[in-house]
């Protein structure tokens, strides 16, 4: 019985060895056949620079469109929020009931903050911004009413929120009117949003565009070297094993033009960083570019890799197949 057990436990671990010995040569010939190609194009170094230069400029401008984007983005979260409503006050309320309101608007949850401006010094400083004041001194009487200035908290900023907010002190029966100006607001997001559509379509088109350009690239490769692939196929080679070589060479070329599209995106931005310190310093504003992340780096190059191995795959599995040995 234990000789028995024995032979099974040796048998089990022969087929162990087996397994782990046909995995190890499995992935020692996946490194041989990237290493190969890898010295292919280092072998027509002309030829595989201008691939890498096409592929890495159709990289470049989805990688620039996204980050102009992103900075947009930037800019506009400083005005995404409504800051203020203004309430101007009916005519017809006295002093005393003008405190009131200030009061029982400041009780609000909505709101974070209540400035009370009389007409008085409203028409002040309205002089001293408009540079009317001499002609405003010709005025019988004030047009301008009380306003009552209030900063909603910032939950309630959103425009949505803001809006609603609006129409509730708008109901207080000392409120003539309010104002809250967030049209141009809008505005802003409707062109963000057609910003980030048109990204996307033009993304789309220019990383088809580099599909495509990598299947003719390894289309060419494979009809150059159509004779060597007969032979193989003629001594018993499997169209999976031929297949391995130009599909590393797509994957090098996704890497490689990948890195590429980042160097240029990094050199654009330290080029243009310069001048658009130089604008928002003129602007009192400290904004600054903002390039790609650490993240976003990776994930460049993961997408050019994947593009270089689906238009390799798609050219391999179309036009090897094709190549037998009895059509030399």
């Amino acid at each position: 019985m234990s000789l028995l057990f024995k032979g099974r436990k040796s048998q089990n671990e022969r087929v162990k060895k087996s397994v782990f010995a046909a995995g190890y040569f499995f992935v020692l010939n996946i490194f041989r056949q990237g290493v190969y190609s890898l010295g292919e194009m280092w072998r027509t170094p002309m030829a595989s620079m201008m691939t890498i230069a096409v592929l890495g400029l159709s990289l470049t401008l989805p990688a620039t469109l996204y980050l102009v984007v992103k900075n947009v983005q930037q800019v506009s979260s400083g005005f995404e929020e409504a800051a203020e409503i203004s309430l101007f006050v009916k005519e017809s309320m006295s002093e005393q009931e003008t405190q009131t309101l200030v009061k029982r608007l400041a009780l609000y949850p909505e709101i974070d903050n209540v400035t009370f401006i009389s007409k008085q010094n409203a028409l002040i400083e309205f002089k001293e911004v408009s540079g009317f004041g001499q002609a405003l001194e010709y005025l019988d009487s004030n047009p301008l009413p009380d306003v009552v200035i209030v900063t909603p908290t910032s939950r309630h900023r959103q425009p949505n929120a803001a809006q609603a907010l609006l129409k509730k002190l708008e109901a207080e029966r000392e409120v003539d009117f309010g104002k809250l100006d967030i049209a141009w607001l809008e505005r802003l997001n409707a062109l963000l949003s057609l910003l980030k559509e048109s990204v996307i379509t033009i993304a789309l088109l220019l990383l088809t565009s580099v599909t495509l350009i990598i299947g003719n690239t390894i289309r060419l490769s494979i009809m150059d070297k159509k004779e060597e692939i007969q032979v193989m196929k003629l001594v018993g080679a499997t169209n999976t094993f031929i297949h391995a070589p130009f599909l590393w060479t797509g994957i090098w070329y996704g890497i490689v033009g990948g890195l590429f599209a980042f160097i240029c995106v990094a050199l654009m931005m330290w080029w243009l960083g310069s001048a658009v310190t130089q604008v928002a310093g003129v602007y009192q504003t400290n904004f600054n570019l903002i390039g790609l992340s650490l993240g976003e780096f990776g994930a460049l190059v993961l997408l050019a890799t994947s593009l270089g191995f689906v238009g390799s795959y798609l050219s391999v599995n179309r036009y090897i197949k094709e190549i037998e040995p009895d059509k030399v």
